[in-house]
């Protein structure tokens, strides 16, 4: 169903509208004391999955937001590889989930909020574009990455407030 058109309004690219419901994982996850990062894998135009990150609840230090969209989608698909979908994330991937979307042969990674202490894309690595690897993941960065960097840096200002002295 298409969403209608305000006007005045500059209208939604589909990026947009799949990094807005990555946002809105990274809320959930940031309500629980998780650090907010959301992640939504596109197939087809559909959602096979969608997450945040938890693993401060799930006790487990893989559960990053990326790693249990890939796993609910390839449950979902019945299929550990994962070819032509796009995975939408609010931050920058670390070196696991850059590996891990490698191995599910993701098509397209979408990304909001660059991450300069562990970026695996961008940042502080260019996994993506290592020539060695043996699959190639198309890389978009900075799609809503305003609001993507805000409720970071929103979650951990809250987090110093609340534990100032």
């Amino acid at each position: 169903m298409a969403e209608p058109e305000m006007p005045g309004m500059p209208e939604m690219t589909d990026d947009e509208r799949w990094m807005r419901l990555a946002l809105e994982e990274a809320a959930l996850g940031g309500a629980k004391g998780e650090v907010p990062v959301g992640a939504v894998l596109v197939g087809d135009g559909q959602i096979l999955a969608r997450a945040h990150n938890s693993p401060i609840s799930l006790c487990d230090p893989t559960a990053h937001a990326e790693i249990l969209a890939l796993r609910r989608a390839a449950a979902a698909v019945g299929n550990y590889r994962l070819t032509g979908t796009t995975l939408f994330v609010t931050l920058e991937p670390c070196f696991m989930c850059a590996g891990a979307i490698l191995h599910a042969r993701v098509g397209r990674v979408v990304f909001g909020a660059a991450d300069p202490k562990g970026g695996a894309a961008v940042s502080l690595w260019r996994f993506f574009a290592d020539p060695r690897l043996n699959h190639r993941v198309a890389l978009t960065e900075g799609i809503l990455r305003d609001e993507c960097a805000e409720i970071l840096s929103g979650f951990f200002r809250a987090k110093r407030l609340s534990s100032a002295p």
